[in-house]
């Protein structure tokens, strides 16, 4: 009897040293706030690919566990989960927007905790600045020149062609103008204005207006998918001929059912493939999803795991997993092909950019499709701008 309790117990133990020495990521969520109509699907993703990482040999043996809050879109809330999770023993973090994960830089840094943000900032990439700091698609500048270089490829006028901005007044939405404009104007375009509209805007006429009257052959749009429609909606009243080329929290499932027939025509960038696509890892995401289609912020957050999980792996493969020994495993990691649902991943000891690949998609017939992957050149003076 007491043999067979010695037994008991240490199955227990081994039960709960198993369960002690899972590996902590925290996630940072906006379930409530001004990005709660992205933000939802891209935790939903992270959490996926978390069970499928876990059901599949976890790292090294390990599960990964997650904790996630949702911070309503509010710095002082994410710095205060930030304190929660670090109080938990989180080895890793999966953020969110770009205030937030700019507050955080810092500490993350002095804490050692790497950090795969879906704020794309451009500043976060150069490790000089953010040096615990990762994603899975390319910042925001990034992004926007790929799309202005596919605009003006297929533009065939013998004229420049007009650009315009239309963007939130916030650390997200300015993050990229100052670059969108410089190799706008290095691409032979003519910027004729920029506008300001909230994230939670219900009106863009009299931004519209103004710039109804520069004409505009191209509106950048760098808010939500909420907003966007809003200014598709207006400027289709307006009797605006403008195509909207939208940044990446704009450029959703979800457009058509807010602007309905006025997000026709317009095009959208994308840092993963669209639910569906013809790709390598679309049969899985159709298994873990029961094959209900999946907004692509979805398919992101699984990616922007998925790699942080291939860091954590190099990171075992070498010996302890800790915060500091995943930077410096990611660091290593070269070519990275996340099943095709993003492009190839590299990170430098001083380059955190993951790629200089974007996809060009357009609204159509009540759909986002996938029109061509834009690829730019790695230069050293776009690393951080």
């Amino acid at each position: 009897m007491k043999k067979h309790l010695v037994l008991i117990l240490l199955v227990l133990m081994a039960s709960l040293g198993s369960a002690s020495a899972a590996y902590k990521v925290g996630i940072l969520s906006d379930l409530t706030g001004g990005t709660a109509s992205v933000s939802p699907p891209y935790g939903e993703g992270v959490k996926a690919c978390i069970a499928y990482v876990n059901e599949n040999g976890g790292i090294a043996g390990q599960p990964i566990e997650f904790i996630q809050v949702d911070y309503a879109y509010n710095v002082q809330q994410a710095l205060a989960a930030y304190k929660r999770f670090l109080s938990l023993g989180i080895v890793a973090l999966q953020g969110w927007g770009t205030g937030d994960t700019e507050a955080l830089v810092k500490f993350v840094a002095q804490d050692k905790i790497p950090v795969f943000s879906a704020s794309y900032s451009a500043h976060l990439m150069d490790p000089a600045k953010a040096p615990y700091n990762f994603t899975s698609a390319p910042d925001y500048s990034t992004q926007g020149r790929a799309g202005l270089k596919y605009l003006r490829e297929a533009w065939t006028q013998p004229r420049p062609p007009k650009l315009a901005f239309v963007f939130p007044d916030n650390p997200y939405g300015t993050a990229p103008i100052p670059a969108m404009k410089e190799y706008a104007k290095e691409l032979g375009f003519e910027v004729v204005g920029q506008e300001n509209v909230d994230l939670k805007a219900i009106d863009a006429t009299p931004q519209l207006l103004s710039l109804k009257k520069a004409g505009p052959d191209f509106i950048w749009t760098g808010g939500t998918t909420p907003s966007t429609a809003v200014i598709m909606k207006d400027a289709q009243k307006l009797g605006m001929t403008s195509t909207f080329l939208t940044n990446i929290w704009s450029s959703d499932e979800d457009l058509f059912k807010m602007a309905g027939d006025a997000a026709n025509g317009h095009f959208g960038l994308q840092g993963a493939v669209i639910y569906g696509q013809d790709v390598l890892g679309m049969g899985l995401i159709r298994k873990l999803t029961k094959d209900t289609p999946q907004m692509t912020h979805y398919i992101r957050g699984f990616v922007s795991m998925l790699v942080m999980a291939e860091g954590m792996k190099m990171a075992a493969a070498k010996g302890e997993v800790t915060g500091e020994s995943i930077k410096a495993a990611l660091e290593t990691m070269r070519d990275f092909d996340p099943m095709g649902l993003a492009p190839a991943v590299s990170f430098f000891p001083d380059d955190h950019r993951p790629s200089m690949s974007v996809n060009v998609c357009t609204f159509k017939n009540g759909k986002l499709e996938f029109v061509k992957t834009v690829a730019l050149e790695r230069k050293k003076e776009w690393l951080g701008h």
